[in-house]
């Protein structure tokens, strides 16, 4: 509830009028016990505001006799005096104070919310975040009460009246039960400031401006928070059936606090007063932004940040920073969700800050509710950032010292550059191992996180498709599929596909990728992980003899000639086709190359007139065979090799012969035309000869090519039209999957120092130090040159005691705990590139609330955990 300001206090004493803004004379009215608990807790921030407390002792009012509450045909009033006290009295709060229940205090919107959160804060703590109840303080909900105020010149009190006329006939029955002066004394303390101006003002110039008495009331609403009916007898009970019949009773960490629901949306009622049920408005497609706040909106010690005064610490000199403007919306945007009775909220100004100070979330289109988290959390930091001038900070090598003592530096110069509520609270640390293959050196760092991104390990086998190659022609390319362990290595995937291809024991086999018509890369590392093979792939697996002579591999590689008409000329033009073709064969001269070259595709040359199907399978019932056995005439083909250096394009259409070129491994550039009775020295490294043939369009024409295939099969392609049985994983598997060694995947090579070269070296992850609130972010986005997809995986993650304390390699001093408790849950529903993102919220004990941007409902613990779950927020339990 905002404040009311200073000026406009006193302007109200002046005008004295019924028709004041109500909402900005709103204070709360609070036990008096409740409120000191928060105050004068050490860790609690200063709830004062600067206002200095005014006492009042309530007593019978002179003004209507001995009775306190009028009745008649036209009004029903409850009316008492409120005696300012000395300040001597007013300093001696004795023990006695608050306890009979008698005492309240007046305070502000921002006061009372930060006295709630330390409630919450400090009960959850007491009872190891887990739920718990206070009966003895019978807490109810937060509702309005409309109070007159008018000033006695005689007894120089205030006098207070409620009406019934003002107030509903329920409200207006608690307030005579709250200000009884009959039986008990009735103190209030007034930390709101809001009567300090009428003492204040000039009696006179009050009494000139306003003589009647019933134009000097001054019209106030109070938010009554934290007093139940004192009658626990027939009306209690009758009231508790009444409030259950339109509503429910939750358990706030501790603090009931009644909701009830309109049948037909499901939506929070905003005039019960649950604080921090505030939904979020979509502006279009801005779902993924409502999710990610709904969680930071309830993150602990970040909303009594952010709630606080913040403002003293924004840094405006960090160039890092957005000049703290995305701090203040966010702030600004957390106060509009925590007030109390507030409707739904649009975040107009802080979608705006954020598409200015990042445009990759401007317009409306759906985003990752992930990306948006990271990107705040560091905006956020940058912008509360304490450390104004960053010192420059050069990482030493460990040389042999020990670990922690290592960490803890790495820990100091991190803080030295970076200290903010984010640190504080959701920034941990890890050890990272990065070992050398070659000449075992090993690297280790400490470095900063602010989440933890965890793969879904969802399957122990993965089905795979490779295309297999003979390289004696006598076959066709043919798909093999073969089952083997995610978590294996090539050895293995080499070993399945020997027996799904009967490999005789003279021969092995060489898989390659093949992209493009080229060989992109060989996997020839029997140790490499077969996580490093994506399911996009397209993998060719050559079934090689075994060459005791240690002859060179040779590589073919296929091109096409290609006339393209236009407007004035006829020009020709080179594409690549087919599959690379590999064989290991003594190469002297061209007439070799060309002779091995034959022999591969024997089985794939077919002579144009044989009758092919619509769907252009060859009738095998014809001559296939005769083909097969019917090679080209190589006479044919080798008429015209004595044209050294021409090129295909520009030869005479009657040559139809093949040429062949030495090229790159890529084979990409022609370098040298090969001669057919010249010899060919192998000078590449790795032993392999790369050869670009060139094949004329006649020939083309003549010959059936279709036989060498341009596309291959995916790895695994996913069946849309079927639907996978749900996979199920824990979260302590996904963590191991995580911390698991692996080697660095090809385009992310390490430095090595001693080597001087780019190593794939293996690397080690390990958990050191853990933040407050720990962040973890489940990994089922997967992304790919062609292809985007989501995994579906149900992953079972704790929800009251996520315990971290076998994963930790080191326990430090504080001796915090490693244990966390689950208090919100950002959802994915849908595919990828659409869906739908929603949160889930722990609002105290077992009780879970649904944010779908503006509507907010109850929903079961048993229900929160889904496959939709895409953003985990966990927060520390203390050990007892």
């Amino acid at each position: 509830m905002d404040d009311l300001p200073e000026d406009s206090a006193t302007e109200s004493s002046h005008q004295c009028s019924v028709s004041d803004d109500v909402d900005n004379q709103r204070v709360y009215l609070v036990p008096y016990r409740w409120w000191k608990e928060a105050q004068e807790s050490p860790s609690s921030v200063d709830l004062d505001g600067g206002v200095s407390r005014v006492l009042y002792t309530a007593s019978q009012t002179s003004s209507y006799g001995p009775m306190k509450i009028i009745n008649n045909i036209f009004n029903s009033d409850l009316a008492f005096n409120l005696r300012r006290e000395n300040e001597s009295l007013q300093n001696n709060e004795n023990s006695e104070v608050g306890v009979s229940g008698r005492d309240y205090a007046l305070v502000t919107g921002d006061m009372w919310v930060q006295a709630l959160k330390w409630h919450i804060d400090s009960k959850a703590a007491s009872k190891n975040g887990r739920s718990f109840s206070i009966a003895e303080d019978d807490i109810t909900d937060v509702y309005p009460l409309q109070l007159k105020l008018s000033l006695s010149r005689e007894t120089e009190s205030l006098i207070v009246k409620i009406s019934k006329k003002d107030n509903t006939t329920e409200r207006f029955r608690r307030a005579c039960k709250i200000f009884c002066v009959e039986s008990e004394l009735l103190r209030i303390w007034d930390f709101a400031g809001r009567t300090n101006h009428i003492f204040s003002d000039d009696k006179s110039k009050l009494g000139k401006e306003s003589p009647r008495q019933s134009e000097q009331e001054i019209l106030l609403e109070l938010q009554v928070y934290g007093l139940s009916d004192f009658n626990k007898g027939r009306d209690a009970k009758k009231d508790e059936a009444e409030q259950s019949s339109t509503g429910n009773s939750l358990k706030m960490n501790g603090y009931s606090v009644n909701y009830s629901f309109p049948r037909g949306n499901g939506s929070v009622n905003s005039e019960a007063g649950s604080l921090g049920l505030t939904g979020l408005q979509n502006l279009g497609n801005t779902c993924f932004m409502n999710s990610a706040l709904q969680c930071l909106a309830h993150t602990p010690k970040v909303v009594d940040y952010f709630l606080g005064d913040y403002n003293k610490e924004i840094n405006h000199e960090n160039p890092l920073g957005m000049d703290g403007e995305i701090a203040l919306a966010f702030g600004d945007l957390l106060r509009k969700l925590w007030a109390p009775g507030a409707t739904p909220v649009p975040p107009r100004l802080f979608k705006s800050k954020l598409a200015r100070f990042a445009p990759q979330f401007s317009g409306f289109n759906q985003h990752d509710s992930q990306e948006l988290l990271a990107f705040l959390l560091d905006g956020l930091h940058e912008d509360v950032n304490r450390v104004k001038c960053k010192p420059y900070v050069e990482a030493k090598d460990g040389d042999g010292r020990p670990d922690e003592e290592v960490a803890d530096e790495y820990w100091r110069n991190h803080l030295a550059r970076n200290d903010s509520v984010i640190v504080d609270v959701c920034q941990g640390q890890y050890r990272s191992t990065l070992v050398c293959p070659v000449c075992r050196k090993v690297s280790v760092t400490f470095d900063p996180f602010m989440y933890l991104s965890l793969p879904l390990p969802s399957t122990t086998m993965r089905t795979m498709t490779l295309t297999v190659i003979t390289t004696d022609g006598s076959a066709l390319p043919s798909p093999v599929t073969v089952s083997v362990l995610k978590s294996g290595k090539l050895e293995d995937l080499i070993r399945a596909l020997g027996v799904a291809c009967s490999l005789g024991p003279d021969e092995e086999l060489l898989v390659a990728e093949v992209y493009n018509n080229r060989i992109i890369r060989y996997l020839e590392e029997p140790s490499d992980s077969l996580s490093l093979i994506r399911d996009d792939d397209r993998l060719v697996v050559y079934r090689l003899l075994k060459d005791v002579e240690n002859n060179p591999a040779v590589v073919f590689m296929h091109q096409q000639a290609e006339e393209n008409y236009n407007a004035t000329k006829l020009t020709s033009s080179w594409k690549a086709f087919g599959i690379p073709l590999i064989a290991c064969s003594k190469i002297v001269n061209g007439l070799d190359v060309r002779d091995l070259y034959l022999k591969l595709i024997k089985a794939s040359m077919v002579p144009s007139e044989d009758p092919v199907g619509d769907d252009g399978i060859i009738d095998k019932t014809n001559n296939q065979l005769s083909a097969i056995e019917k090679p080209m005439d190589i006479d044919t083909v080798t008429t015209s090799c004595s044209e050294e250096g021409a090129h295909c394009a520009n030869r005479d259409d009657s040559d139809d012969n093949l040429e062949f070129y030495l090229t790159n491994e890529k084979g990409t550039d022609r370098e040298t035309r090969i001669a057919m009775d010249e010899p060919i020295k192998v000078t590449a490294l790795s032993g392999r000869l790369s050869v670009l043939v060139c094949w004329p369009g006649s020939m083309v024409n003549l010959y059936k090519t279709s036989n060498l295939p341009s596309s291959i099969p995916q790895v695994f392609k996913p069946d849309f039209l079927s639907k996978r049985p749900q996979e199920t994983v824990s979260l302590y598997k996904c963590l191991e999957a995580f911390l698991k060694e692996e080697p660095l995947g090809p385009d992310d090579m390490w430095y090595c120092p001693n080597c001087k070269e780019h190593r794939q070296a293996s690397k080690k992850l390990d958990l050191w130090r853990l933040p407050e609130v720990l962040v973890i972010h489940l990994k089922r986005f997967s992304y790919s040159r062609f292809l985007k997809n989501k995994l579906e995986t149900f992953v079972d993650f704790p929800v009251h005691d996520f315990d971290l304390s076998t994963y930790m390699t080191h326990r430090n001093d504080d001796q915090l705990s490693n244990r966390y408790m689950l208090y919100a849950i950002s959802n994915h529903y849908g595919s990828m590139g659409g869906g739908h993102y929603t949160a889930f919220v722990n609002h105290g004990g077992d009780q879970w609330y649904d944010f779908d941007d503006s509507h907010v409902s109850p929903v079961g613990e048993d229900r929160i955990k889904t496959s939709a779950a895409y953003v985990l927020f966990y927060r520390r339990i203390m050990d007892s």
